[in-house]
């Protein structure tokens, strides 16, 4: 069991972040409609639940989510906030009765461009404040420089020169003129990761969907990297886009698809244990990346005040040791990796 209030340092930077998140990607309304009243609510549930750790990014609802985030935060005590969002995509308007082709459903009517260029990190971080209402941010994470994004080899290799040559430049600037505490990599891929932390200095990285109950390849080369470098993890989408909540059932997702046979195979096998052991998965899903060293926090989402809730309750849960030993034992979990205690 974890104290989700309780706070780590991420990596070596000054930052102390709540070992329980909140990423707002869900409370943008690509997935479902969500009211701004409930949004905000969602927001400020997990604030007075004593986290303190928010995450945001200009593509999630093509600006919604950092407008709502800043809605419920943007008049608490700053200091006391660890505020992240990302940079790579800036937003324009789209024209009166004008369809974008690949514009994704539910967001605001803005359609964004993609910008690695050293101006384009002022453009969408200027935005991103504005949106925020805020003077500042904590981190920000150079955002979907993977081929799980792009899909295209050359693409990939294009934008991670454009970062490294134009958008981490102004980013090490902008931390050196203390306008921003923390810059990272905020990637769906534990290797590309592992090649922007070997590229330059960066202090952390969200690594989405990678190192959880139900994979950790990212134990390989990405999480050995980070301890010896002392780089900050924070581990999103630790449900994996939710099969890890729902369990292998009809509808579940996985990378925000319907999930494979391999992964529901995988995911019903864990499930067993877990009721073997009377432990609902989620909550072995939300406890297990803490365990690692190199992880500050998990930021797991919620569309709902009763969703957030439940997560911080379940991180709350024991989960008895004889749990993880099982898994191990039948091949469902890398020995590799460290675990709750």
């Amino acid at each position: 069991m974890f104290d989700p209030t309780a706070r780590r340092r991420l990596g070596r930077t000054a930052l102390s972040v709540t070992r329980f998140g909140f990423g707002t990607a869900p409370l943008a309304g690509f997935r479902t409609t969500i009211p701004e009243r409930d949004a905000i609510a969602t927001v400020e549930a997990a604030y007075d639940a004593g986290v303190r750790l928010f995450d945001s990014s200009p593509y999630y609802g093509y600006g919604r989510a950092e407008l709502r985030m800043g809605a419920a935060l943007r008049d608490r005590a700053r200091d006391d906030l660890v505020v992240s969002t990302k940079i790579g995509r800036w937003m324009t308007p789209v024209p009166r009765n004008t369809e974008i082709a690949g514009m994704r459903r539910g967001g605001l009517n803005f359609y964004p461009t993609f910008d690695y260029s050293y101006d384009g990190v002022r453009r969408s971080l200027d935005q991103s404040l504005l949106r925020l209402g805020m003077d500042r941010v904590d981190i920000v994470f150079v955002h979907d420089v993977d081929f799980w994004t792009t899909g295209d080899r050359l693409v990939l290799e294009t934008r991670f020169s454009e970062v490294m040559n134009g958008a981490y430049r102004a980013l090490a600037d902008l931390r050196s003129q203390g306008v921003i505490g923390a810059i990272g990599v905020g990637l769906n891929e534990a290797d590309m990761s592992a090649r922007f932390v070997r590229a330059g200095d960066f202090d952390c990285v969200l690594l989405a969907g990678r190192y959880t109950l139900l994979e950790q390849r990212a134990l390989d080369d990405f999480m050995p990297l980070c301890e010896t470098r002392g780089v900050g993890v924070v581990i999103g989408g630790p449900l994996n886009s939710g099969v890890l909540a729902t369990g292998a059932r009809q509808g579940a997702k996985y990378d925000y698809n319907d999930a494979p046979a391999w992964v529901m195979n995988r995911v019903a096998r864990i499930e067993a244990v877990c009721a073997r052991h009377d432990t609902p998965i989620a909550a072995a899903a939300l406890q297990f990346p803490l365990a690692h060293p190199a992880v500050a926090a998990i930021i797991p989402g919620a569309v709902s005040r009763e969703e957030m809730q439940g997560n911080f309750a379940l991180l709350r849960r024991p989960i008895p040791a004889a749990l993880w030993e099982e898994l191990r034992t039948l091949g469902l979990l890398d020995p590799r990796a460290p675990v709750p205690a």
